[in-house]
């Protein structure tokens, strides 16, 4: 098992590497470089302007140097700029650049300078993830007990009533987009019908004080989307176990039907789900930027949208470090936690 995880911890740090470099890259292309010096210079600067001003903040530097400093693996730099200014990556603001360290980066904690929120990126994403935490913290407390009740009772009695009726709530659950379902909700719940407003359409509250008023429509709505697929799996697996041979035998030997899925039948069938359930956590990121945003949620999907429709390049690269972070630590539990839950695995 330490081998495993080393060689997991291998591939992660190597593929952590190639996208954080891809959306860097991304991040730094011309156009987008451009539209960063005018928003922070003047909005009619000439192109000869906009060069001089990409140059003496260093952004005209070859991309794996800046690449390297970004990380903190290579110095940062010091430009003395056509104005005779002399400028730093490393430099502290308000104090003298001889006191600027020689590396500034990701590895040394220096995430940059937002220019959006006009603050360290690595002051605001932690409120920010905060925020999407609680949320998703919800999220999966409704969204998991709910889809694996529903799978197990829809995978007891293959092509039962009770089954066709789940199944299909299950694909319209999952058929139907946050977006959609989000205004949905909020067109039905949120507005006054009939003299009576259930629930709050804007979850900006929920940051501060969090009720069930102003958080229940954000939550249910990630949480429908994401219960029909793992119901959908854990049914699968459900039927699949209930036709096993040893269930049979279980059976013949006058076990009891709930004593049959309580004991042998669900842990076994619970393998797969739990893969599919740690895959949740990237998906939720992605779902979150859609709610956030509909809801007016200023969480980690919030702030992405904002970062990337006002080329707050340093906030989308905070953002990027991560999703791929989460990303590559949900998947190496799930790897951890399918190994244990089926014992038939084997590591060469």
């Amino acid at each position: 098992m330490g081998l495993f995880i080393l060689r997991r911890l291998g591939v992660m740090f190597l593929t952590a590497l190639c996208l954080t470099f891809i959306v860097f890259w991304l991040t730094n292309l011309g156009p987008n470089l451009e539209k960063l010096a005018k928003t922070q210079g003047n909005a009619r600067m000439s192109d000869e302007a906009v060069v001089t001003w990409l140059e003496n903040r260093g952004y005209s530097q070859p991309l794996p140097v800046k690449y390297g400093q970004w990380l903190g693996i290579l110095p940062g730099y010091v430009i003395e700029g056509t104005d005779g200014q002399v400028r730093a990556r490393c430099q502290v603001p308000g104090q003298p650049i001889e006191t600027a360290p020689t590396f500034c980066g990701i590895l040394q904690g220096d995430w940059g300078y937002s220019t959006v929120a006009k603050e360290n990126v690595s002051d605001v994403l932690p409120t920010r993830l905060a925020n999407t935490g609680k949320l998703m913290f919800w999220v999966m407390v409704v969204m998991v007990p709910g889809a694996l009740i529903i799978g197990v009772l829809a995978g007891m009695r293959e092509g039962s009533r009770t089954d066709r009726s789940l199944s299909t709530v299950s694909i319209l659950s999952t058929a139907t987009p946050e977006y959609v379902s989000g205004v949905i909700f909020i067109s039905v719940f949120a507005t006054a019908t009939f003299g009576m407003q259930w629930f709050k359409g804007s979850a900006a509250s929920a940051v501060e004080n969090a009720t069930f008023e102003n958080f229940f429509l954000p939550v249910i709505t990630i949480a429908l989307y994401g219960m029909g697929y793992i119901a959908r799996m854990t049914r699968a697996s459900m039927t699949e176990v209930m036709t096993a041979q040893y269930i049979r035998t279980a059976r013949l030997k006058g076990v009891s039907f709930p004593k049959i899925v309580l004991r042998h039948a669900l842990r076994n069938a619970l393998i797969a789900p739990f893969t599919v359930i740690m895959l949740q956590f990237p998906w939720l990121l992605n779902g979150v930027v859609i709610v956030e945003t509909l809801f007016t949620y200023q969480g980690f999907g919030w702030e992405l949208v904002r970062a990337a429709g006002n080329n707050d390049i340093e906030m989308l690269l905070g953002i990027s470090v991560i999703s791929v972070f989460v990303v590559l630590l949900t998947q190496l539990i799930s790897d951890i936690g399918y190994v244990y839950l089926n014992p038939r695995i084997r590591i060469s």
